[in-house]
């Protein structure tokens, strides 16, 4: 397990001893935000463990003052992460699956992709997205490390291999399966600790005409919208575009096109192929956007220094917010136990005397409590037979299905409530 140290400077300058920065090998000194200690975000307790003591771990990002990239040190290795028992399966969200699907469309329709193509997704979960591929007749192959979700995928019928991707990888599928036509990752970029060899492994997998397209949360928006509860332990990096494309072309990859997509609260999906052999230009809106960040200040490291006091006003608000409704002897529960909700309710320090539970689609989690906190996590099913005054929607940006799938809660007067980007009550 690798650990580095980083301790604050007590001084107004808020810089601070931080880590080697992961791509480029800087001392990285600002510090980005402090949400304190925290357990790793998908380790719930079963109740025979609730007498037990848990790991915690700070959640102390840096910013790199040589490329802006926003990170977090490695405290704890990718292979106790993601280990055996890791419970995120994507097809618990149906509006994640929708979202997946639309994309495998737009693949086949405008780019190229057909029964004659060599499909590989990185981190590819319990096969939410290459189901669609499948079912279209496209051969296709998943790469994901948990070998739970990995072995749900095969049952489903899609071929998974289970082991990190980096170069190593890379060349054994190549060597295997041949050269992919279209390589994707959705949510994998910001949880590889090894960023060079990772983006490398990309490099050398991906076809000399092939594409290659990444989803992460958008750093940009992250800030904007007071998005801090998307840092947490599995995600190593925030990425603006202006700094991932600085990551891919040090490894021969042109990132020359990206779309600004709505989910996780706003993220970016980039277009990459090998810069010496794809014939690929910069498109106009790939242009545009590192414009855009030139003149937020991106570039500049005083851009980063007032989010962590920016974050401390979220979390006064949200216990303000749980106060007066506990003094009004409302009764509130949670929906959803996801890696957010845990960095959320840590910082915060919300437990049962706030949120009496929170409930869960996932049965893996039914039954257990949050890690840290130790909120019981309960079926859906629940929050009819107690009928609670408030809803906290902790996954907040599902907070449209939730509310959707929910609606019935208000017979009985219940309301939600959204905690990001400020403390929201949905009638």
């Amino acid at each position: 397990m690798t650990r580095q140290t980083a301790h604050a400077v007590n001084d107004d300058s808020q810089e601070a001893v931080g880590p080697n920065c992961r791509f480029c090998g800087a001392h990285c000194t600002q510090l980005f935000v402090d949400l304190g200690l925290s357990p790793l975000c998908q380790t719930q307790i079963p109740p025979e463990r609730l007498d037990h003591g848990e790991s915690f771990y700070p959640l102390r990002v840096f910013v790199c003052g040589e490329c802006f990239l926003v990170q977090l040190a490695e405290y704890v290795s990718r292979e106790v992460i993601f280990g055996a028992d890791y419970p995120y399966f994507s097809s618990y969200s149906s509006s994640w699956v929708t979202h997946a699907k639309n994309y495998v469309e737009a693949m086949l329709a405008d780019h190229g992709i057909s029964r004659d193509s060599f499909v590989v997704e990185v981190a590819s979960n319990d096969g939410y997205l290459l189901q669609h591929f499948v079912k279209a007749g496209v051969p296709c192959l998943g790469i994901e490390p948990a070998h739970g979700v990995a072995d749900a995928a095969r049952a489903n019928g899609i071929e998974t291999v289970s082991r990190f991707f980096g170069r190593q990888t890379a060349a054994e599928v190549a060597a295997e399966y041949g050269k992919a036509d279209l390589v994707l990752g959705n949510n994998v970029l910001a949880h590889v600790p090894d960023l060079n060899d990772f983006v490398g492994g990309l490099h050398d997998l991906v076809a000399d005409d092939g594409l290659i397209t990444m989803e992460f949360p958008h750093l940009i928006r992250l800030m904007e919208s007071n998005q801090f509860d998307t840092i947490y332990h599995e995600h190593f990096s925030y990425f603006s575009f202006s700094t991932v494309d600085r990551v891919f072309a040090h490894h021969g990859l042109l990132i020359f096109d990206v779309e600004e997509i709505p989910t996780h609260g706003g993220s970016l999906r980039i277009y990459a192929a090998r810069a010496k052999t794809s014939g690929r230009s910069r498109s106009s809106r790939a242009a545009e956007l590192l414009e855009r960040e030139r003149r937020l200040g991106a570039g500049s490291i005083r851009f980063y220094a007032s989010f962590d006091e920016q974050v401390r006003e979220t979390k006064r608000a949200l216990l303000e917010f749980l106060i007066a409704a506990k003094r009004e002897r409302k009764r509130v529960v949670g929906y959803g136990a996801p890696g957010k909700g845990n960095t959320l309710l840590n910082y915060c320090a919300i437990r049962q005397d706030f949120l009496d539970y929170t409930v869960d689609r996932n049965p893996r989690k039914q039954g257990t409590y949050t890690p840290g906190t130790r909120i019981p996590i309960y079926d859906p099913a629940v929050i009819d037979d107690t009928k609670p005054d408030y809803i906290l929607i902790l996954p907040w940006n599902l907070e449209r299905e939730i509310v959707s799938s929910m609606a019935h809660v208000r017979e009985w007067g219940c309301r939600f409530v959204v905690p990001i980007p400020t403390v929201r009550v949905v009638d």
